[in-house]
C-alpha cells in the first residue's frame, strides 16, 4: 500500500529525526538520493549540462547539494537563484565542486540537459511568484528533462490544488513520504513519474496517513471468496434499481457490473426488465416496487433511473445502499444520515458540485477537500469519480483512498453504471462501504486498461473484462 502524509506530519517527523543527526546530515541524505535519481535520468553524467532553479528554502538547498554531487562527477552545473538568497551551505558546496551561479538564466536553460526545480517545495502555496514564471516556461520549452525536488513548485502539497502557474515536471523525487498532492489531480499531472527516496522517517510518521493507494495484494485480501458451503443466497444478493424507458441501457450495464462483483445473485427492479433479461437471463427481474422484490443484502439505486419511482423504498431499507446518477438528484443529507444502514454515494464531479452547491470547476480543482466535505455532510462513504478517483469515509480520521488504476479511456458513457453495479455487489457480499468502493474502483480501472489496450473502449467492454482483472488481482 502506498501512503501519503500531510506537510505538518512530514515536517514533524523530519524535525524528530534531525534532532538526533549532525547539522545538515538530513539535507545531504536527501541530496544523495536526488543526485542518484538525476544521474539515472541523464544516463551519462560526465559532460552533461544541469541547471538548478533555486529558491530561498530547504528545497533550494537540496537542489544545490545534489548539483554539487553531479558537478563532482563531471557535469556542468549552473544555479539560477530565484529567491532573495540561496541556501548558504548548499551554495558553498556547489561552488566548491566547480559549479557556478548563472548570470543569464535563459542562456544556460537553452543548453540544458536536465533542469532541477528547487524553487518552493512542500510549503509553497498559491502558484509561482511572477519573477519565476518566465524562467520556468523557458525550462519547460528547452527540451531538457525537468525534475522536481520533493514536489513541483507552485502546487499544493496537502490538497493537490494548482492555483496559478506551476512547474510541470517529467519526474519528481520526493523525500521520506509521499505527499497528497503527488497522488491527486490536478497536481498529480504536474509531478510526472514519482520516485520516493527513503531518508529514515520510518516510524516517526503518524500511524494514519492522509491518503492510501491500494496495491494488488491489498485488494486481493478484500475480495470475497465463496466457501464450500456457500450458495447464491449466502454469497449475498444485490438489488439494482436502475434504468427507465428512456435509458434501459443503464440498467443493463449496472446489472453487468453487479453480476461480476462477487454476490451470489442479482435482483433487477424497474421497467427495463426485458432488456436486462435479454442480455443476462440469470438476473432475477421484478417490475417493482423494490419492497416487493424479495430480500437483498444491498441495493444499487440510480443509474438511468429518471423519475421512475422506488427511491423511497430503497433509502428506507435496513441494508447498505449505493446511490449513483439520478438517485443523487435532490438527495436529502438528513435522510441519508438517518438511515439505519451504511450509504455509499458515487458522484462524478458535476454531481458532487450539485450536492455541495458549488461549481464543477471548484470540485475538480480541490478533489480531496470536496470528497471529505461530501462524506461529512451526508454521513456517508463517498466515491468521487474522475481523473483521480477518491474514496472518503464519513469519519474524518480515516484515510482517504486514492485509486491508482484509472485510465482516461474510462471517460465513456455507461462506465459509471458498471462501477455502481460492481461496488453494490461487493457491498452485498459483505464488504464495508469503504472497502467495496475501493476494490470496485481498482478492478474497474484494471478492467478498462485490459479492454482498451490503448484504444477506445465501451462500457460493456469494461464489464466483460472484469473477470480477467479479478483474476489478475487474486493470482
Amino acid at each position: 500500500m502506498r501512503t501519503a502524509y500531510r506537510v505538518e506530519s512530514v515536517r514533524a517527523a523530519e524535525a524528530a529525526l534531525m534532532a538526533g543527526l549532525p547539522e545538515g546530515a538530513l539535507m545531504r541524505r536527501a541530496a544523495a538520493g536526488l543526485a542518484g535519481a538525476c544521474a539515472g535520468l541523464l544516463g551519462r553524467v560526465y559532460g552533461s549540462r544541469v541547471v538548478l532553479l533555486v529558491g530561498s528554502g530547504a528545497n533550494g538547498g537540496d537542489a544545490l547539494h545534489a548539483g554539487a554531487r553531479l558537478a563532482r562527477r563531471g557535469a556542468g552545473v549552473s544555479a539560477v537563484v530565484l529567491g532573495a538568497r540561496a541556501h548558504e551551505g548548499g551554495l558553498a558546496a556547489l561552488l566548491a565542486a566547480g559549479g557556478r551561479v548563472a548570470d543569464d538564466p535563459f542562456a544556460v536553460l537553452a543548453r540544458a540537459d536536465l533542469v532541477l526545480d528547487g524553487i518552493t517545495g512542500i510549503g509553497g502555496r498559491g502558484g509561482l511568484r511572477p519573477e519565476a514564471v518566465p524562467v520556468v516556461r523557458a525550462a519547460r520549452g528547452s527540451g531538457a528533462v525537468v525534475v522536481a525536488v520533493d514536489l513541483p513548485s507552485g502546487v499544493d502539497a496537502d490538497t493537490g490544488a494548482v492555483d496559478g502557474e506551476a512547474v510541470r515536471a517529467d519526474a519528481t523525487v520526493t523525500f521520506g513520504a509521499y505527499k497528497p498532492g503527488l497522488l491527486v489531480d490536478p497536481a498529480r499531472e504536474y509531478a510526472g513519474a514519482v520516485r520516493l527516496v527513503d531518508i529514515g522517517l520510518g516510524g516517526l510518521l503518524p500511524s494514519l496517513p492522509e491518503l492510501e493507494a491500494l496495491h494488488h495484494a491489498d485488494v486481493a485480501r478484500l475480495l470475497p471468496v465463496p466457501a464450500a458451503e456457500s450458495d447464491k443466497y449466502r454469497r449475498g444478493v444485490v438489488g439494482v434499481v436502475a434504468g427507465s424507458a428512456r435509458y434501459p441501457g443503464a440498467a443493463v450495464l449496472a446489472v453487468a457490473g453487479a453480476l461480476r462483483g462477487g454476490a451470489g445473485a442479482v435482483r433487477y427492479v424497474g421497467p427495463a426488465g426485458g432488456a436486462v433479461l435479454a442480455r443476462y437471463p440469470e438476473t432475477l427481474a421484478h417490475a417493482g416496487p423494490p419492497a416487493a422484490a424479495g430480500r437483498v443484502q444491498a441495493w444499487v439505486l440510480g443509474p438511468g433511473l429518471g423519475d421512475t419511482p422506488g427511491a423511497d423504498d430503497v433509502l428506507g431499507s435496513d441494508v447498505p445502499v449505493l446511490v449513483d446518477a439520478d438517485g443523487l438528484h435532490a438527495l436529502d443529507p438528513a435522510a441519508v444520515r438517518a438511515r439505519p444502514a451504511p450509504t455509499l454515494l458515487t458522484p462524478h464531479a458535476g454531481e458532487a458540485a450539485a450536492l455541495l452547491g458549488t461549481a464543477r470547476a471548484d470540485v475538480e480543482a480541490r478533489r480531496l477537500e470536496a470528497v471529505r466535505e461530501l462524506a461529512a455532510r451526508y454521513g456517508a462513504t463517498v466515491l468521487l469519480k474522475g481523473s483521480t478517483t477518491l474514496v472518503a469515509d464519513p469519519d474524518p480520521s480515516v484515510p482517504v483512498r486514492v485509486n491508482p488504476t484509472g485510465t482516461p479511456w474510462l471517460a465513456t458513457a455507461g462506465s459509471g453504471d458498471v462501477l455502481s453495479g460492481l461496488a453494490g455487489s461487493l457491498l452485498a457480499a459483505g464488504l464495508a462501504p469503504r472497502d467495496a468502493a475501493s476494490a470496485a474502483a481498482y478492478l474497474h480501472g484494471l478492467a478498462a486498461r485490459r479492454a482498451a489496450a490503448g484504444a477506445p473502449v465501451a462500457a460493456h467492454d469494461v464489464a466483460d473484462a472484469l473477470p480477467g482483472a479479478w483474476r489478475d488481482v487474486a493470482a
